[in-house]
């Protein structure tokens, strides 16, 4: 169950502006509840707690190169060899040397390693430096223990994702497992007798343009499991479908029926479940019949419109901002992007437009942009965010990256 959400202090908004929608998303909800997590599966989670070091780093001084430990000044007698995840041996004697790999623990006495590049054995079988070559200073090519972290030191902070590099800093500091916020589980219903699923589609019919893409959008935005359904537009279907997938989502989605038209059942059926409708359609195009639901349990339910540009449209307006809220990170930024031409609006509201980068950096929209149009996207970097009076060439405007 997801923690306790302050959406009790939210006052549910109808037909808002697209940044106070995106805002109100983020504000609905908590994180979800902290879980153990083994480094292997944690990739893309957020941290719930700091994570600290169990060791110092590195354990031990320890050779930064391959070459030789040595004691003393040259020549040195070499009186053994120190491999990495070997016994260290015993203390060198001045005037000594031990044969040694990278990452190996420098015995007791060491003072510097000699690189193997600079140093080879004389006729006697004595380690010297090659000529032009001066003794190593003093703990030359040491990796002191303790130098990266001591034990105990906090290496990530709670609210960190979980990348490759931090995954390995959590391995190498003596981690097997992290506390990270719980995956959201989410469930995709997409709607639309009209709908198929194969082949070229006959008259009346569409090929499912979302299927498709809904699993990869929901992995890209660090959700946990994805399951995904096809349901007939029937109120009973939906509803019967809703019900069953709410024993164990924490995140409903659904594209299509979110309107108002003769088979558009979300609304009816958000009632039913008991939801608590926050964010009802969005002064935007596309995708303005979006909407949020609280439903009990502390559940969440993201209608989207059924046409596939808008649907994405409203996946980066209120189902990022929610799924960011619940893995504990901030609502994602907008980057910004110089206009290389005049952008006009023919309504009130915000406007989402797939964009190209010319040469210069400046964005153009891209020519294929109706709602029910992916083409431009398949090939943009984002959509731009145009205000309800329009922009003009050369005035930097907000874009919504995508989440890959």
């Amino acid at each position: 169950m997801a923690a306790t959400s302050p959406t009790a202090a939210i006052t549910p908004l109808t037909h808002p502006q697209w940044p106070s929608a995106r805002r109100a998303a983020h504000h609905a909800a908590r994180p979800l509840p902290a879980v153990p997590m083994p480094l292997s599966m944690a990739a893309g989670c957020v941290l719930a707690e700091d994570l600290t070091a169990r060791t110092p780093m590195p354990t031990a001084d320890s050779s930064a190169m391959d070459g030789w430990a040595v004691q003393g000044e040259p020549p040195w007698r070499v009186v053994g060899s120190v491999l990495a995840g070997r016994p260290i041996g015993p203390r060198l004697a001045p005037g000594t040397a031990v044969a040694i790999a990278t990452g190996a623990a420098l015995p007791a006495g060491c003072e510097a390693v000699l690189r193997s590049e600079r140093g080879a054995l004389d006729a006697a079988g004595l380690l010297r430096t090659l000529p032009g070559i001066p003794s190593p200073q003093a703990r030359a090519d040491v990796r002191r223990r303790g130098e990266e972290a001591h034990q105990g030191d906090v290496l990530l902070a709670a609210g960190v994702r979980l990348t490759p590099p931090a995954l390995g800093l959590a391995a190498a500091s003596g981690n097997d497992t992290v506390r990270v916020h719980r995956p959201a589980a989410v469930s995709c219903l997409v709607l639309g007798d009209e709908l198929v699923t194969r082949g070229v589609p006959g008259p009346g019919r569409v090929r499912d343009a979302l299927g498709p893409q809904l699993p990869l959008w929901l992995a890209a935005l660090h959700t946990g499991p994805v399951r995904l359904r096809h349901v007939p537009d029937t109120f009973d279907g939906v509803l019967d479908r809703v019900t069953a997938e709410l024993r164990t989502a924490d995140v409903l989605v659904t594209t299509g029926g979110s309107a108002r038209g003769p088979v558009d059942h979300v609304r009816a059926c958000m009632e039913q479940v008991g939801g608590r409708i926050l964010i009802d359609g969005v002064a935007v195009r596309p995708g303005h019949p979006m909407m949020l639901a609280q439903l009990p349990d502390h559940r969440w339910w993201v209608a989207l419109p059924g046409n596939p540009l808008a649907a994405c449209a409203a996946m980066l307006t209120l189902l990022e901002p929610l799924v960011a809220a619940l893995r504990g990170q901030p609502l994602p930024r907008l980057q910004q992007v110089p206009l290389a031409t005049d952008v006009f609006s023919p309504s009130e509201d915000h406007r989402l437009l797939p964009y190209r980068l010319d040469a210069d950096g400046s964005a153009s929209p891209q020519r294929h942009s109706g709602s029910a149009m992916l083409r431009g996207l398949a090939t943009s970097p984002g959509l731009l965010v145009i205000p309800p009076d329009g922009a003009y060439a050369g005035q930097t405007v907000e874009v919504l990256p995508m989440p890959w």
